[in-house]
């Protein structure tokens, strides 16, 4: 036997599915926890270990997606069709993210569970900032500082500011200003990678964090929990299907384009990322589509389709929505309109570099719980809450990556009319 064909110990852990691994790391931990009870609560630091390793990426993944993600837009393309497509991403997502809201304080997931303390939620609500100056705050007065202290919206802000700035650099037409434009984005574009390598290193311990996570609050909270997870999952999909047949639909009538036909023509996308749950693994089928089916010119949809996969995450943001608002009523502090306004900014912004990350979903959420002044911190209720959506990422992540990419073919849809590239005659079929 050679020593390709030899089988690792662990292989049976690594090379299995890992949101399969995730999904069994919460069923057995609920069913530990119910079933040992508090002698179970031995495994917390395992859980503890596995927020410190989480915090410990986030900050570094904002900073090198985001500028890559803004680097990334070459300024020349940031003409019409640039600036239509990225309002077209930016509005729907922010419409999106208030969907996930709307929903959120509909169903109300969480409440009930009481994960924290009233006392404990009463001290943070006294600690948030007033709605105006988190908008000021947005602009940091010391860019380093904010990385260093964990200040989401600030990094966020700089690190667009300082990849857009890069894009400049590398379309210069003096070659040492370009050369150092280059040279700038493959040194954040390889930080990028090590940070992406980093997160599914990260995630491979996540079932075992998972495990101890849940394991402790079933083992304190009983199966009451399992029906809070059921009403996230309702909210979400819900707030899905809404959102697609409201904004999605409604933007393609006002353009008088048939609902129909694009849902017809879009439905090979649509299955492909439910099933991959990968807006980047359905980008070769969604161009196919979207040219045969649909009728949009390669001149929009080479330029538009990927620029989605990047920045347009309509579906992540309903669930970030829904799922900031299960963790606020599952700790016993709903948040407030101001916070939820946070998470509305949080999430757009957050939108333009995280698509290519792994577990995207996830590490969003924790921007978003930082920026509301709730970091999932090793022992708290937060990260008990975070643990429970962790756990079933993986039937929300089907979901979300397909409202992903049918937002993707209606904004791509929609310019390609605006500039006369849609051939209407496959419309009339």
């Amino acid at each position: 036997m050679s020593s390709n064909d030899k089988k690792g110990m662990f292989d049976w852990y690594f090379k299995s599915n890992l949101l399969i691994r995730i999904l069994i790391g919460l069923i057995l931990g609920g069913i530990v926890g119910v079933a040992a009870g508090e002698s179970i609560l031995w495994v917390s630091p395992l859980g503890s270990l596995f927020v410190n390793l989480l915090k410990m990426i986030v900050m570094p993944v904002i900073l090198a997606s985001l500028v890559v993600g803004a680097a990334s837009i070459n300024p020349a393309e940031l003409g019409r069709v640039g600036i239509k497509i990225i309002l077209f991403y930016l509005v729907t997502s922010a419409f999106a993210v208030a969907m996930g809201l709307l929903m959120g304080n509909i169903f109300k997931p969480g409440a009930g569970l009481a994960l924290g303390s009233a006392a404990e939620a009463a001290g943070r609500v006294l600690k948030q900032p007033k709605f105006i100056d988190t908008i000021i705050a947005i602009v940091p007065k010391n860019p380093f500082g904010a990385i260093a202290s964990g200040a989401v919206l600030p990094t966020i802000f700089f690190a667009i500011l300082f990849g857009i700035g890069i894009s400049y650099l590398k379309a210069s037409s003096d070659d040492r200003i370009k050369k150092a434009g280059n040279t700038l984005f493959m040194a954040f574009d390889g930080a990028a990678e090590v940070m992406y390598m980093m997160v599914r290193w990260v995630l491979q311990f996540a079932p075992i964090g998972v495990f101890a996570l849940i394991a402790v609050v079933f083992a304190k909270q009983g199966p009451k929990v399992v029906g809070a997870l059921g009403t996230v999952t309702i909210a979400a999909f819900l707030g899905y299907i809404l959102h697609v047949v409201i904004i999605y639909g409604g933007l393609l009538l006002i353009n008088r384009l048939s609902v129909v036909k694009f849902f017809k023509g879009a439905k090979g996308p649509m299955l492909t990322a439910f099933v991959t749950r990968s807006s980047s693994g359905t980008l070769p089928v969604t161009m196919t589509d979207i040219d045969k089916n649909l009728g949009v010119s390669k001149n929009i949809y080479s330029f538009t389709l990927p620029l989605g996969a990047t920045i347009n995450m309509d579906g992540t943001a309903i669930y970030q929505g829904v799922c900031a608002l299960f963790i606020g009523f599952a700790i016993g502090m709903p948040l407030s309109f101001a916070q939820q306004i946070t998470v509305i900014l949080t999430a757009v912004l957050a939108s333009i570099g995280t698509a290519g990350v792994p577990g995207a979903g996830a590490i969003m959420l924790l921007m978003v719980l930082n920026s509301v002044g709730l970091p999932v911190e090793a022992g708290t209720p937060v990260a008990a809450a975070y643990a429970m959506i962790l756990g079933i990422d993986a039937i929300l992540d089907m979901g979300r990556t397909s409202v992903n990419v049918t937002g993707d073919m209606v904004g791509t849809t929609l310019v390609a009319k605006s500039e006369k590239e849609l051939d209407m005659a496959k419309w009339k079929k």
